[in-house]
């Protein structure tokens, strides 16, 4: 998983063992990647932080609690999730759209089940601008 930090780019390595640092591009940024906001439904695009869709499964990042929507139908209908999380800045998923990556202001967060339950990586970050899968 790639991480853009304020001070560059790192690579998180994840195992069954856990994760580490592989990586620091220092000054990197990420490839922008294009957001899919016309997936956003109107009643929460005023708290729209960042959103990303893998087939019909869809994550919103609002800026409320709690901080996320996923949509599994393409947006027919809405599961509020991520009420533990905090604040978010950014989110990504994953090719498998099981698979989540939350980025707060200097923890990941991740979830291997739509976003039902979530764990802390325990690699702490500077200030975290963005997420990507490799």
């Amino acid at each position: 998983m790639l991480v853009e930090c304020e001070d560059g780019v790192y690579r998180v390595d994840l195992s069954e063992e856990g994760e580490e640092l592989a990586e620091f591009a220092p000054g990197g940024r990420l490839t922008a990647r294009p957001r899919p906001v016309e997936l956003v439904p109107p009643f929460v695009s005023s708290q729209l932080v960042d959103v990303d869709a893998v087939g019909a499964t869809i994550a919103i990042l609002v800026n409320r609690r709690p901080p996320l929507l996923v949509s599994r139908d393409a947006g027919s209908t809405w599961n509020e999730q991520g009420a533990g999380l905090p604040a978010g800045r950014c989110l990504a998923v994953g090719e498998n759209p099981d698979d989540i990556v939350y980025g707060g202001r200097n923890r990941l967060f991740l979830s291997h089940d739509g976003g039902r339950f979530w764990r802390a990586l325990l690699v702490e970050l500077p200030e975290i601008l963005g997420v990507a899968w490799e």
